[in-house]
């Protein structure tokens, strides 16, 4: 008799653990709120590439996710806005009272941005589709699009407090096959009448075109003031040098000021592919650019011009994963 009771208290017990846990996992364990899903880099921003088109607009898809362990249980509208006010601490936080050194905030022209979207019952994420059109932009300013969810007791959902998921970045980065971060260990820059080179470990490339794309001269980066006296254009053509090498054209848009000028080797490009060994759907490209010119900096030393020389190679690895269908998801930035 004992037994039998001690195997129906056992029984007993078990169920209530069931059911109990069974509850526990069909109940919400989180508030479900929306959210970006923009995950800012060391400066505080999201970069966004956007493939370079000329004729058209391009869309970019930013996820909007409706957070917590279950699905979404309703259709909510979610309020989108412009937010000029964080961008403003951005840089107040990033660059201080160098104003001058600003991310900007994108125009209005440039983009279509939709003021609502509706996450449907049951879906927890989708995409907000934003329009850009960015043909005649000029790369050589740091362009921000500021993004938030709005919240407001009327709506139908609560937007994340988080700042870094409530609110989104932009870092609008117009790219063609060409352009990018290349590596520069092995591009030398000389000071007429010196002998040991400076080098620095990345040189970012801009877009132009679909087959040109711009750097600035020597160690100049996008944080010099005076960056856009110096830009170093750069066109890849189909000229055939030899097997391997294509013929580059490479000028500047203000040589008459920074007397840039064609050093005595043939500006050049390489690309080469091969697939991951370790992983078969991983494709890699590689871009190696030659380059060879002089150029004269008239700005940094009032009253001087300081001559120099650079020569040598840029390097940039781009991975593709074939597996996505769309060619410009394809790109692991």
């Amino acid at each position: 008799m004992k037994k039998n009771i001690y195997r129906l208290f056992l029984v007993i017990i078990t169920a209530i653990c069931c059911v109990s846990c069974k509850n526990e996992w069909e109940d919400e364990q989180f508030t479900q709120m929306a959210s970006f899903k923009a995950i800012p880099g060391a400066q505080g921003v999201t970069w966004s590439y956007l493939r370079y088109n000329a004729d058209g607009a391009v869309r970019y898809n930013l996820p909007i996710v409706i957070s917590g362990s279950t699905q979404n249980t309703k259709a909510r509208t979610i309020h989108l806005g412009l937010d000029p006010d964080t961008l403003a601490r951005l840089n107040q936080e990033q660059y201080g009272h160098r104003q001058e050194l600003y991310f900007r905030q994108l125009d209005t022209k440039y983009y279509n941005l939709p003021k609502t979207i509706t996450v449907p019952e049951g879906v927890s994420t989708i995409s907000l589709p934003i329009d850009f059109t960015l043909g005649d932009l000029d790369q050589s300013d740091k362009w921000v699009l500021p993004i938030q969810i709005l919240d407001d007791p009327s709506y139908d959902y609560k937007a994340n407090p988080n700042k870094s998921y409530r609110r989104a970045m932009l870092r609008i980065t117009p790219f063609n096959d060409y352009s990018g971060e290349y590596g520069g260990t092995l591009y030398k820059i000389f000071l007429d009448g010196e002998s040991d080179a400076l080098t620095l470990n990345t040189h970012r490339t801009y877009v132009v075109d679909n087959k040109t794309i711009f750097l600035y001269a020597g160690t100049r980066d996008i944080d010099y003031l005076d960056r856009k006296n110096y830009k170093v254009l750069i066109k890849f053509t189909d000229n055939v040098i030899d097997v391997q090498k294509k013929k580059l054209e490479v000028w500047s848009d203000n040589a008459v000021n920074n007397k840039f000028k064609l050093g005595s080797s043939q500006s050049y490009y390489t690309i080469d592919e091969e697939m991951d060994a370790k992983l078969p759907y991983m494709k890699h490209i590689y871009i190696t650019l030659y380059l060879s010119y002089e150029f004269e900096d008239y700005t940094t030393v009032p009253g001087q011009r300081l001559k120099y020389k650079v020569e040598g190679t840029l390097s940039m690895q781009r991975d593709l994963n074939t597996l996505i269908p769309d060619q410009d998801q394809q790109i692991q930035w």
